[in-house]
């Protein structure tokens, strides 16, 4: 009897991405965008191959999908005009047949939509948040809450900035000032006009309403998360919602830096040993299911008693982490060739 141990096959991952039929043809691992992600993961022992997606080739990017062990998946919820209503019906089907997927699409809708800081509100990174269902709801309570600060209304999905204002009352006039976050300069409009440019947010969805931190201007700290653990972060000083143009001048690059960055380890510290297992139990994800990669973004909240500073969230990103440190790679490799080993 033939009783040699013969080598288990390598498990196989695809990293898929939107272009057209061109990028299609043309993309390799060499000229990817995540061309050190495909290094990373053939240094532990992973096979991983590009594949672009697009709805005019969905079968065939199914057919694909359904020869791997799992699929890595960069595609923003809005892009082009095009959203991901057929992409994630295709990664549900493909995942019922025994592909992982991360992020799976259902774990994106509890962490990637804007509704996250209402339902993680009472966790230390939480503020007084609201949400509005319906446009009747926030035209019955947005002005109650203007009354007590400024406030940043958020569509419940998007990215770059789409559907993201800063919203504040006037002191002598009956008008408010509006700063959408894709642009330069604030406006004063009615809050009838306001309330009639964020109508379309409640078609497929919610609208999140927060306090403004007045610190935002001081900058926005990005922790990289690769599954639970700290993959590194991310700086800058940013335009959006700021409208001094002193501060806005001061907006620079994201500056990115290892997980072991001495000037965010208290916030490494409260990622990985508090805030990250509440948001789990919180939102019922399985630490199996969270993401390879994705990013929750800080603003500085009020300094505390022993001078260090407090951290708001203003958004958790999911479904297309890109750029990212130079050392996520490496720890999104690791976090594949685990699950992998579990689902194998």
């Amino acid at each position: 009897m033939d009783t040699e141990k013969r080598p288990s096959p390598r498990p196989t991952i695809a990293i898929l991405s939107r272009g057209d039929a061109v990028a299609r043809r043309d993309t390799s691992l060499k000229n990817s965008r995540f061309a050190d992600v495909f290094e990373a993961l053939a240094a532990v022992g992973v096979d991983a191959r590009p594949i672009v997606y697009d709805e005019s080739f969905a079968d065939t990017v199914r057919e694909q999908l359904l020869a791997v062990d799992g699929v890595l998946v960069w595609v923003n919820p809005i892009q082009d005009g095009r959203n991901r209503t057929g992409l994630d019906a295709l990664l549900r089907d493909v995942a019922a047949r025994a592909v992982w997927v991360s992020a799976h699409p259902d774990v994106i809708l509890k962490m990637g939509t804007k509704e996250v800081l209402y339902r993680t509100r009472s966790m230390g990174w939480g503020s007084d948040t609201a949400l509005y269902q319906t446009a009747a709801a926030m035209r019955a309570e947005l002005p109650a809450r203007l009354a007590a600060g400024p406030r940043v209304i958020k569509r419940n999905r998007g990215n770059g900035g789409q559907g993201v204002w800063k919203v504040e009352s006037l002191p002598t006039s009956s008008l408010i000032k509006v700063l959408d976050a894709t642009k330069d300069a604030p406006e004063e409009v009615t809050l009838d006009d306001f309330f009639s440019r964020c109508a379309e947010y409640f078609e497929n969805g919610s609208v999140i309403d927060q306090p403004y931190e007045p610190r935002l201007n001081e900058g926005i700290v990005r922790c990289y998360m690769a599954g639970d653990r700290c993959a590194g972060f991310g700086y800058h000083k940013v335009k959006a919602l700021v409208d001094s143009p002193a501060a806005r001048a001061e907006a620079e690059p994201r500056l990115y830096s290892s997980n072991a960055d001495p000037r965010f380890q208290r916030l490494r510290r409260l990622m990985e040993d508090e805030w990250t297992p509440q948001l789990t139990s919180v939102l019922e994800i399985a630490r199996d299911d969270l993401p390879m990669i994705w990013d929750a973004d800080f603003m500085l909240g009020p300094v505390q008693a022993d001078g260090s500073d407090s951290y708001v969230l203003g958004e958790i990103n999911v479904s297309s982490v890109h750029p990212y440190p130079e050392e996520a790679p490496a720890a999104i490799a690791k976090q594949v060739f685990d699950r992998l080993q579990h689902k194998l």
